[in-house]
Formats: structure tokens, C-alpha cells, sequence
């Protein structure tokens, strides 16, 4: 893999959850290696801001530390539902993006331009054409956008684009 040559020198991780929070928050939850073959992990919000910059927020957790995190993250999930807002439905947003998902995927196979359907012949003709455009990895990767200390991997390789 090839070395960054940015403050730190991270590798790039070996195994990532993207988690979508809304329309412009995204969490980010990477398992990185260490030079001394040890692993930890990084989570990340990154949210999107109203000029198109996104804010990155970051948080390492070491090993040592992932059975008290995980403990304590429970307890504070369940003093919330259990405790203060025991009434409130907390799978409304899963319903949602359950919801968004299937809607999106019936667009996706009836696809509509300027308020009329495409052809299949059409559709077929615009899946072809798009499928080697190279905007389409800035739309796959537009919610993480590279930074000085955790920049996107720059070897051109699409394999290693693990967002």
C-alpha cells in the first residue's frame, strides 16, 4: 500500500462502516492498522456545510479501551430510551431511510426526465454512457472529502477507494 506523506502517515483502513445520518451528516467508522501490526479505531462525523466545505470531527479509540467504550455507550443509549424519552419511536429514521431506499430504487428502474418516463432503450443508452464517467467516484466520495491529515488514497486505483 502506498505511504502517505502527510502528518502521521496513516495507512489507509482495512475495513470501513460509511453510516448516513440525514442529508449532510455522515459517520465514518474505519479500522486502521499500526505500523506495529496493532489495530484501533477512528470514528468520524463529517458534516457538510451550507458553502459546500464539510467539518470533520474525529475520535481514536485504542483496544485497551473498546470494552469500556462499548459498556458505556450502551448505558448512555439506554438511560436516553429507558429513562429520558422512553416514548419516542427510535426506528423512525430507519423507517425512513427504509422508505428513501426503496424509493430511490423504483427511480431507478423507471427513471423520469422532465416529467416523462425514459424508454428502457433510452435508459439503457444513459447507463451506458455514464458508466465510465469519472465524475461518477467525486459523487461516491463527495460526503468524505480528503484533508491534511487523512487524505483520499492517491495511487488512482478505484480498488483502493475503501470510503
Amino acid at each position: 500500500m502506498e505511504e502517505n506523506n502527510f502528518k502521521g502517515q496513516r495507512e489507509e483502513p482495512v475495513y470501513t462502516i460509511k453510516m448516513r445520518a440525514g442529508r449532510r451528516r455522515t459517520y465514518f467508522l474505519d479500522v486502521r492498522e499500526t505500523k506495529g501490526n496493532d489495530f484501533y479505531i477512528t470514528i468520524t462525523e463529517s458534516k457538510k456545510r451550507q458553502d459546500g466545505g464539510y467539518d470533520r470531527h474525529k475520535i481514536y479509540l485504542y483496544k485497551e479501551d473498546f470494552n469500556k467504550f462499548m459498556e458505556s455507550m450502551n448505558d448512555v443509549v439506554n438511560h436516553v430510551k429507558t429513562e429520558r424519552m422512553p416514548e419516542y419511536d427510535y426506528d423512525e429514521f430507519t423507517k425512513k431511510q427504509e422508505e428513501y431506499d426503496r424509493m430511490r430504487a423504483e427511480q431507478a428502474l423507471n427513471p423520469v426526465v422532465n416529467n416523462e418516463p425514459i424508454s428502457a432503450e433510452e435508459n439503457s443508452t444513459a447507463s451506458n454512457f455514464n458508466s465510465g464517467n469519472a465524475n461518477e467516484d467525486v459523487k461516491l466520495h463527495e460526503d468524505r472529502p480528503a484533508e491534511n491529515n487523512d487524505p483520499a488514497p492517491s495511487t488512482g486505483n478505484d480498488d483502493d477507494l475503501k470510503w
